[in-house]
């Protein structure tokens, strides 16, 4: 038996011509070689194989039962090599059943899927998309393994081997229900730092610089009420006269249905960049690449 190491993969393809050509001249001719060398391959061939492999017939060289045997499965070896060699990293958006892993905070959530996934209704309706967050394992392991194709928001830790780009910029608001006594009256920092908050924390996020900055502008550590992320957050506020630093986004997109009001904070906090981020080995995949372009044309600011 021979091994791997001793194939030539080019007297298989002669092998393949022989079999559908039984003539050595068309073989010669087809593959742009002299009638020698074609015959020479052969000779190689057999050598390697241990059979006749083609016989001198009155209508030009016959298979033997050997070459009979192993001809499909060669066919098939060099058919399967030339699809891999000729693979095109193509993504059809109509056509794909993907499914992407994308990391965001609950509130990237409420702000980036209902639009993303009217779009993909429209033009990718096979396409599925899973929300990632706060794993036991950190993000930029699971970016770095594939599990996560794309982030979206403020995450400092994704840094080296990693792509961004900048999506729109975040601002901070005091979110309160209407009625709020502090909706309508002067609201200076002493009010702000008075008022019983609401403290999200956010964790594996940069929201967390923002807790730090309010725990400097004053906002007491004994605050009413702490929770890990902002989806409950509006239910919370609209029932109750505890007040949030919010992002604008999640203001504007809250505040008419829970019956909310968004006021400028009095003290100052920095605007926030959010980005999308991508890991190097993705960034020639075709898929990635069509989602990446998506977010930025929906949200880019």
């Amino acid at each position: 038996m021979s091994r791997l190491t001793e194939v030539d993969l080019n007297l298989l393809v002669v092998f393949r011509h022989m079999y559908q050509e039984r003539h050595t001249g068309r073989v010669a001719e087809i593959m742009g070689l002299t009638q020698s060398s074609v015959s020479h391959a052969l000779k190689r061939l057999r050598t390697m194989l241990g059979d006749a492999l083609f016989e001198r017939a009155a209508r030009g060289m016959q298979p033997t039962p050997y070459a009979d045997a192993i001809a499909a499965e060669v066919d098939d070896v060099l058919s399967a090599l030339e699809k891999t060699l000729s693979y095109r990293n193509t993504f059809n958006p109509w056509e794909s059943q993907r499914e992407f892993h994308v990391a965001m905070t609950d509130l990237g959530e409420v702000y980036l899927l209902p639009r993303l996934i009217n779009m993909l209704s429209h033009c990718a309706p096979g396409v599925r998309i899973t929300t990632v967050r706060d794993t036991a394992i950190p993000l930029k392991t699971e970016m770095e393994s594939g599990r996560v194709d794309l982030a979206i928001g403020l995450f400092p830790q994704l840094e080296a081997g990693f792509y961004q780009r900048r999506l729109f910029d975040q601002r901070y608001v005091c979110l309160m229900r209407a009625g709020h006594p502090l909706s309508e009256e002067a609201f200076d920092e002493a009010a702000f730092r008075d008022a019983q908050h609401i403290i999200v924390m956010a964790q594996d996020t940069g929201h967390k610089r923002i807790v730090e900055l309010l725990s400097r502008a004053g906002v007491p550590e004994h605050n009413r009420l702490r929770v890990p992320h902002f989806m409950a957050v509006p239910y919370i506020i609209s029932e109750t006269d505890l007040v949030v630093t919010v992002t604008e986004k999640l203001a504007l997109q809250t505040a008419h249905r829970f019956g909310l009001v968004a006021r400028p904070l009095p003290c100052e906090l920095p605007v926030v960049q959010i980005n999308l981020f991508w890991h190097s080995h993705v960034h020639r995949d075709a898929g990635n690449i069509w989602l990446r372009q998506q977010f930025m044309q929906l949200f880019t600011e």
